[in-house]
């Protein structure tokens, strides 16, 4: 073999493809009643659009972005998460001037140069949601309800709603003030990579993943104990409209989101043992950071897929199997596959699922191979069957058999056999 897959990538098919379909399409079916549309955006953009966008002080930018110059000399980089991008296609389609506000839902991949772990890969693929054009506490909760609506129509129990709020420009830098000295006072203890984010983005520090850093950290002072009072009184109302459609949260004030963008509301649906599921928030100057003209409010979240199939596996939860197969047609003989072909084709395109041989197989090993990939009935056609227009269909499961018209068969299977 020439080569391996990369490091943290995985091939999807089986069925790990399966569940993470059956995810996807769940996911759409609920965003198209709650009338939000898809979007697709490039796998790559301009770097800028990142460091600007995403925040050249996160970790995402400094550490993790696969960047690269591409032959006209210009810098660019694979998508590490979908929001920036949308929010640039927002903008240069001048999805602004249309009524507002915009929902857009996309699926997508998304790269990260980090450490492997569970559910997490370098080549990951993101379900998100941007919600763009509303100021109103109420975008927090519809994307708040259809990730619990989400979570629960794939059968995941342990994944509980954690809420913040990191306030407005106004407040924040109140609380950078009060945040870096208290850091200053613990700066030999933090980590090299902190110490210098610290003059820049004292609240990053907040996120650091260093055990040293986390130690320091539990004890700093919270975005929650200097909002000023148009970031109060938006997560309070937030807290009252959650209350009131009965959505159970807890207050976290640990979570301050790993991206610059966010502003107000943040929030994570959390497990038992501290592995997000999700992730979102608020992000009212992520339009002005790429387009000054323009200055929209904005509110989202990212799902990583593989997190998802990694709790359903983690709680032992089942996905709806894969379609069952409806016929195996047999065939014995060379003139038998044109026929036998005819009736597979004729349940497709009725959106039966439909199987026959392809390997020249023996009668025998064909219906040793029906049986393993579970047909529920059988036919065989041959020259004589042709011949006397019929044929004999087996139902695997309870083995009783019926002789059938060879034009009726396809018919029989359609309308659901003997069920």
């Amino acid at each position: 073999m020439i080569t391996q897959k990369p490091k943290g990538t995985q091939d999807w098919f089986g069925a790990n493809m399966h569940k993470r379909t059956v995810v996807e399409r769940i996911a759409r079916e609920l965003c198209k009643v709650y009338n939000i549309k898809e979007i697709s955006t490039p796998a790559f953009e301009h770097t800028e659009l990142f460091q600007r966008g995403v925040g050249e002080t996160t970790d995402v930018v400094q550490k993790e972005m696969y960047t690269f110059m591409d032959k006209g000399n210009r810098s660019v980089s694979l998508k590490p998460e979908g929001t920036a991008g949308a929010i640039r296609a927002y903008l240069e389609n001048n999805l602004y001037a249309e009524s507002q506000p915009i929902k857009m839902f996309y699926v997508t991949p998304a790269f990260r140069y980090e450490k492997p772990d569970s559910g997490r890969l370098r080549q990951h693929h993101q379900f998100g949601v941007e919600f763009v054009g509303s100021e109103s506490p109420l975008a927090e909760v519809e994307l708040i309800s259809l990730i619990t609506t989400l979570i629960r129509k794939i059968g995941l129990k342990d994944a509980k709603l954690h809420i913040n709020s990191i306030g407005c420009a106004n407040c924040r830098k109140t609380y950078n003030d009060a945040l870096l000295a208290y850091l200053e006072a613990h700066k030999d203890g933090l980590c090299p990579t902190c110490q210098e984010r610290m003059k820049k983005n004292p609240l990053r520090v907040i996120d650091c993943k260093d055990p040293g850093c986390k130690e320091i950290v539990k004890d700093a002072p919270r975005t929650i104990e200097y909002l000023d009072e148009e970031c109060s009184t938006h997560f309070e109302e937030l807290k009252r409209l959650l209350d009131e459609l009965d959505i159970p949260y807890e207050i976290d004030t640990e979570i301050v989101r790993g991206l610059d963008y966010y502003t107000k509301t943040v929030f994570e649906f959390v497990n038992e043992d501290g592995f997000t599921l999700c992730g979102g928030g608020r992000y009212d100057g992520l339009v002005h950071e790429i387009d000054e003209k323009q200055d929209i409010p904005s509110v989202g979240f990212g799902m990583g897929l593989e997190r998802v199939l990694y709790f359903l596996e983690k709680e032992n939860v089942e996905l709806e199997p894969e379609p069952e197969i409806s016929l195996y047609v047999g065939i014995l003989g060379q003139d038998a596959k044109a026929k036998a072909y005819s009736i597979v084709n004729e349940l497709r395109m009725a959106g039966v699922t439909a199987e026959t041989d392809y390997m020249n197989r023996s009668v025998k090993a064909q219906m040793k191979y029906a049986n393993k990939i579970g047909a529920k009935y059988t036919v065989i056609i041959g020259e004589n069957e042709i011949a006397e227009k019929k044929a004999v269909l087996k139902n695997m499961d309870s083995h009783e058999e019926i002789t059938l018209s060879i034009d009726e068969i396809a018919d029989y299977i359609i309308k659901g056999g003997n069920k």
